[in-house]
């Protein structure tokens, strides 16, 4: 075996007897931080449309699941309000809240229901929207506005480099999403066997999307190659405590 995939693949591996020898956070009585960041109360607030079945348009799962297929390429029409709060309902949608603690069901698993992301948003075209950085309130379902981000489509194409079958495509979507882990959300309740978990529940968060796109006839397309310290200070993120591990374009 090549030495330079070793510690790799030992990653990959399930290792929770670890567990045993460790006293989590969470066994240790401290408490965990919110499911959800804070953010400025002078930043503007969007209410999201209610979800309704009537926005999907193709209902058999088969189809969609057959028909799903990773889009490098969008037309110039509009994303309608509607269409994005189901798509950021399908992947990060809040069910219930679970007791008093951070834990809450979506429309996703997350191991031990730590749910460690933040959808972050480059919006090109939506309806009613300008075009700028957004972040998603999954317990309210709304948006928030952070910034308008001049030459955006630019900055978006610095930070997703290298894409190897249609390059700069994703700038080219309606919108960008971009999931940010904390990782001490999951780290809280299973301490150095958190990254692993955090990696799979990303890619059932992703997969919704593909799904929930399929439905509305829309494509999205996810993006793993980026470029970490340019979108992480995009983003305003420490690069520690947050950072951004996956990305989709999305358009018509």
């Amino acid at each position: 075996m090549n030495e330079r995939f070793k510690t790799n693949r030992e990653f990959l591996k399930a290792n929770f007897q670890v567990l045993d020898d460790i006293k989590t956070d969470i066994q240790k009585g401290i408490p965990g931080i919110p499911p959800q960041k804070k953010y400025d109360k002078d930043l503007k607030v969007i209410e999201l449309p209610e979800i309704k079945k009537d926005i999907i348009s193709k209902h058999n799962v088969f189809d969609c699941l057959k028909d799903r297929r990773s889009v490098r390429k969008y037309s110039c029409e509009n994303l309608t309000l509607e269409e994005l709060s189901f798509l950021l309902w399908s992947t990060q949608g809040v069910h219930k809240i679970i007791g008093n603690g951070p834990a809450s069901l979506r429309t996703v698993p997350s191991g031990g229901a730590s749910h460690p992301f933040e959808t972050y948003l480059f919006i090109n075209r939506v309806d009613s929207l300008e075009q700028g950085v957004y972040r998603y309130l999954p317990f309210e379902h709304k948006l928030i506005f952070i910034d308008k981000l001049n030459d955006m489509e630019n900055k978006v194409d610095l930070a997703t480099p290298r894409q190897p079958f249609v390059p700069n495509f994703a700038s080219k979507g309606a919108v960008i999403f971009a999931w940010s882990a904390i990782p001490y959300r999951a780290e809280w309740k299973f301490d150095i066997t958190a990254h692993k978990k955090i990696l799979i529940d990303i890619g059932h968060v992703c997969q919704n999307l593909y799904i929930a796109c399929e439905a509305i006839k829309c494509g999205t397309c996810a993006i793993g190659i980026y470029n970490q310290e340019f979108i992480d200070k995009l983003l305003g993120l420490d690069g520690e405590n947050e950072f951004v591990v996956y990305m989709a374009s999305v358009g018509k």
